[in-house]
């Protein structure tokens, strides 16, 4: 099995490598360690399965599993976080993600994860999934638009580095844009929410999880 870790934090990437390299059908091809660097190298690697932490600086991980899951849907996607609010679970699901393992049961549940994804199975933390049962499948079924499914995807990014401190030449950069491009997305954006300033739009993207309170 080809696992690709994506995960900013590097004890837990390094503890992770051990664990899944101490299996002798496992293998780890790369490690990123935000958002688009895990992009790139599952295109680079094509991983079976990706453990995929959901805070991540420059593309967080629920955009990150939506541009994979649109280029490779053979791809397996854990999510891997401290947070067990519904929204988080919800959005993960929505973006194709076929497990949810918490951060607090990281090394007791990610072989069985990995081994029940790779089988074609959905795998969640044992804590969340009586409320996953009662409370989140009914809202992955409607098709009401969040606020956050009226914007692009280039959108969500921009509002994600935005609120991560980045100015606009630094996300022109990082995007390979022009900044007037960034200044046009910026604009568009507020205009689509109705927010009239960044702090507001940080605020926004923290409530969202499109970023964390720790960048």
């Amino acid at each position: 099995m080809k696992v690709l870790i994506a995960e900013d934090h590097g004890v837990v990437r390094q503890g992770l490598r051990a664990l899944v390299e101490d299996e002798p059908d496992m293998e780890v091809v790369g490690e990123a360690e935000d958002g688009l660097e895990v992009v790139e190298l599952a295109r680079q690697f094509s991983p079976e399965v990706i453990l995929m932490d959901i805070t991540m600086p420059n593309l967080n991980g629920v955009e990150a599993t939506r541009f994979i899951r649109q280029e490779n849907s053979d791809v397996r996607i854990i999510a891997l976080s401290v947070h067990f609010d519904k929204h988080f679970v919800l959005e993960m699901l929505r973006a194709g993600a076929s497990g949810y393992v918490l951060k607090s049961y990281l090394f007791d549940e990610v072989l069985r994860a990995l081994r029940a994804v790779h089988a074609g199975q959905h795998y969640l933390s044992p804590k969340i999934t009586e409320i996953v049962l009662d409370d989140y499948i009914p809202f992955i079924s409607t098709d009401r638009e969040s606020n956050r499914e009226r914007l692009t995807a280039r959108e969500r990014q921009v509002v994600q580095l935005l609120a991560e401190g980045k100015s606009t030449k630094q996300i022109a950069l990082c995007l390979h844009v022009s900044p007037k491009t960034v200044d046009a997305n910026r604009r568009q954006v507020m205009n689509k929410l109705r927010i009239a300033s960044v702090a507001e739009l940080t605020k926004y993207a923290i409530r969202e999880g499109l970023t964390s309170a720790e960048f």
